[in-house]
């Protein structure tokens, strides 16, 4: 089986990244697969799609919307690999596979979302292959300020709550977005409240009740798996 690519957008807070790793850390140990790190956020080159049996496209402090150049080539590289091999994108790598592929992202009206939180999900999820038998609603650790407000054409609803009514999205047959971050855990999520709490205060959130309500809930980390399942399937 070829790899699956881990493609950084970014890195973790360092207060996090000290104590508990980051993402391509997290990532592979929920895909349990083989694979691969890509340092696309700097500037590594990309190689061909069909090197891998899938792609995870990460999170990242930075903003789509500044459409910095390696975001660009990452977009064209997408554009690509899309209906080549199975792609994820999770937060930034959600916006960026959304806008990639035609869609408008920029910041949510609603202000930052962060914490744990849950995500409504839709008739369209009951057959799709990452979210189905998963119930009505999902708990899911999130870290955004900007969002998918227009999917691209064709795009299909997963996952939605008051916050972002695009918290998942089928891009395609085998391509997929999720706003929220199925790779977290509570102590991960405490790292970020924490360590960006004077910013999250000065927003009005009240960061104490956010800690107070984390879980251990990790019911999300299954389409994660589900992917990895997904990607080992002869294309």
């Amino acid at each position: 089986m070829n790899p699956i690519a881990i493609v950084l957008c970014g890195r973790t807070v360092p207060r996090v990244r000290e104590r508990r790793g980051d993402f391509d850390l997290w990532f592979g140990r929920a895909l349990g697969a083989p694979r691969t790190v890509i340092e696309a956020d700097l500037g590594e080159e990309l190689p061909p799609p069909r090197t891998f049996a899938g792609a995870v496209l990460s999170g990242s402090p930075a903003m789509v919307t500044d459409r910095e150049p390696w975001s660009l080539a990452l977009e064209d590289w997408c554009r690509t690999a899309h209906g080549t091999l199975p792609l994820l994108g999770v937060c930034y790598g959600h916006q960026l596979l959304a806008q990639a592929l035609g869609g408008r992202v920029a910041d949510n009206p609603r202000g930052t979302e962060v914490g744990e939180h849950r995500v409504e999900l839709t008739d369209a999820a009951a057959a799709d292959p990452l979210f189905a038998g998963l119930g009505p609603a999902l708990a899911v650790f999130e870290s955004h300020t900007q969002s998918v407000l227009e999917p691209p054409t064709g795009a299909v609803v997963l996952a939605r709550n008051e916050h972002d009514g695009h918290q998942a999205l089928r891009l395609g047959p085998t391509t997929w977005g999720v706003q929220f971050h199925p790779e977290f855990d509570a102590p991960i999520t405490a790292g970020y409240l924490e360590a960006r709490r004077s910013s999250y205060e000065d927003q009005g959130i009240d960061v104490d009740h956010l800690l107070g309500a984390l879980t251990d809930d990790l019911s999300s980390r299954v389409l994660l798996e589900r992917f990895a399942t997904l990607c080992r399937r002869p294309r």
